[in-house]
Parts: C-alpha cells; structure tokens; sequence
C-alpha cells in the first residue's frame, strides 16, 4: 500500500506525471474477455478492422449475429495496442452480448462515453484508446449488412472536408484532439490545416472546442 494515495499506477520517467487506472480497467486488462484465440475458428463471422499495427494501435473487431432478432450473439476481438484499448474493447464486447445481446441499431449507437463509465474512466491521454472498439464494431456491423444483403443499411464513416487546401475533415481534427492536440497551435502543427486556407480557421477552433468538451468534458 503505497504511502502517498495519490501516487498514480504508471508514473513518468520525468516523475511530472501519473496516470489513474480504475480496478475495473486493470481487471479487463489482465483478464480480458472475449479475446480472439483461433482467428480460423471465425472464418465466417463479420470482422471490422481499424487503424494500423504500422502506425500504432490497430483493432479488430469479430460478431456473431442472430439472422432473426439481428442481436449480437458473441463479439470477440484482437489488438494491436496499448493497456487501455485492451480494457476498453474487453468491456465493449462484455457490453454488446450481455443481458442476450444488443441490437444491430443499439450496438451502432454505443459511444466511447458508454464504455468509458463501465470502466469508471481512463486517463485522459488514453480516451482515444477507447474510441478503436466502438469504431471496429461499427466496421464489423456495415460488415454483417454486406454480408446479409441489406446494403441500405450501411452506415461508413466519412469525414466533411474542412481545409480544402490540406483536404483535412472534421474526422482528422477529432481523431488529433483525441491524441493530445487541444489547442489551434497544436492541431496546426499536427494537421497543418488553415496554413493555404486561413478562413477555415474559426470553424476548426469550433470543432476543437465541441471535441474537447465532448470527450474530456472542458
């Protein structure tokens, strides 16, 4: 039992920070449900995948499917990333097969908030983290609708061009907010957006402020 209760589970080397992990995040992380064992055991499941063991974290995404109800029987899963978006995605799939299952329609609406509550929060470098699962889902549902024949019911996630100029949307600004950049000086020198465009600017700031609030609550 550490001395000092506010001594964070993972501090910096520099000592200036520290991070609070929640027991129910620390519990998914050490034993997470749901994890894909034997990718060749679900051959014919829908998968939705998102971002790149490249660059960093990448999610996927695996649902089984009642054909009549169209509820999610299992929901299992594979990552390439870090603490967090393990515990996040073993709670996503805790939380769209219990109590027999979500809806197709309800598991599309589960929001990283959603997630978030049930693991009593992440820090707030990690709420990004959070955000693969719930992505990779939405993949793996557009991805069952192709496979079953309801076209009409997929929904891709597209973004709005903001700065014609650099071609960066409003999925771009998100996704830098969500990485650390809160600021206009940030996201310019992450996105370099408005730099050929500067009348993009008020609308990049609205969407930096709506994010912020959105996922850190400021």
């Amino acid at each position: 039992m550490p001395s000092n209760p506010n001594i964070g589970d993972i501090v910096s080397r520099s000592g200036g920070q520290s991070w609070f992990y929640s027991d129910t995040v620390k519990d998914h992380f050490f034993n997470p449900r749901n994890f894909m064992r034997d990718e060749s055991e679900y051959r014919d499941a829908a998968m939705g995948m998102v971002g790149s063991p490249a660059c960093g974290d990448a999610m996927k995404v695996w649902i089984s499917v009642d054909p009549i109800t169209e509820r999610i029987t299992d929901c299992k899963w594979k990552t390439f990333g870090c603490g967090s978006a393990i515990a996040s995605t073993s709670m996503m799939s805790v939380m769209v097969t219990e109590n027999g299952g979500m809806t197709l329609e309800a598991a599309r609406k589960l929001r990283p908030q959603d997630i978030l509550a049930r693991l009593g929060g992440l820090p707030a470098r990690k709420i990004h983290c959070s955000v693969l699962g719930d992505k990779a889902l939405r993949a793996a549902i557009n991805d069952w609708y192709r496979r079953n024949g309801q076209p009409e019911k997929i929904e891709e996630e597209q973004g709005r061009v903001i700065d014609p100029e650099t071609k960066v949307t409003d999925k771009d600004i998100e996704h830098a907010v969500l990485d650390g950049a809160d600021t206009l000086e940030k996201i310019q020198a992450k996105l370099k957006v408005g730099v050929g465009h500067p009348e993009c600017l008020p609308e990049v700031e609205q969407l930096i402020r709506f994010y912020r609030e959105k996922y850190f609550g400021a």
